[in-house]
């Protein structure tokens, strides 16, 4: 059960500015109450103590910003183009803060990889984290993220500069090529997601 010893006001603001609700607390003790996936926040006068099944993504909000996260990946792409999906997600040293999947409708695969990462630095930038290691199978998306191979497909270089710029919002990012085994979890998200 995590506490944060912080200004319950500051994180009451956090929590909003997240789209998470916010109640009254439930005692004269308890300042407020907030519920996201399953865990609740819950304020006293000097500090918020989560509880629940998963408390990381309550947790990782309400910490102060300068948390370092990993964000791995993945687009699949059935037909090339065909029906695709995205998934990603969001890793800390205290687990998993979000992740997600979603149809994307008909694409390339390399346009799913792109819409992925786009996703991921989103929920990313959601959660306020000043540095970021990306990690993702598609060493074309890698390398053209870096600047190391040419993006010539249109539709791909306009992934790239959305990329780029959702990129300098955070005060130190890296992006790394890693082999599938590494992100099986944002692999699995995506395929899950074509497959519903």
């Amino acid at each position: 059960m995590p506490t944060i010893d912080c200004d319950p006001s500051e994180a009451r603001t956090r929590l909003a500015d997240a789209g998470v609700e916010i109640e009254p607390g439930n005692t004269p003790h308890e300042r407020w109450r907030a519920e996201r996936d399953g865990a609740v926040a819950v304020a006293y006068d000097d500090k918020v103590v989560v509880q629940g099944a998963s408390t990381t993504p309550l947790t990782a909000l309400l910490r102060d910003t300068g948390q370092r996260a990993h964000v791995y990946f993945d687009g699949a792409s059935r037909g090339n183009p065909g029906p695709a999906a995205v998934g990603w997600c969001l890793v800390t040293s205290d687990g998993i803060v979000a992740e997600g999947g979603d149809r994307i409708g008909r694409a390339t695969n390399n346009q799913a990889e792109y819409e992925a990462l786009v996703a991921a630095l989103e929920a990313a930038t959601e959660f306020e984290f000043d540095a970021i290691d990306v990690r993702g199978d598609s060493e074309l998306i890698v390398k053209q993220v870096r600047g190391e191979w040419n993006t010539n497909d249109p539709t791909l270089r306009e992934h790239r500069v959305d990329v780029r710029e959702l990129l300098e919002e955070f005060d130190r990012w890296s992006i790394a090529h890693v082999p599938r085994s590494v992100n099986e979890r944002a692999d699995t998200l995506a395929n899950e997601a074509l497959d519903a």
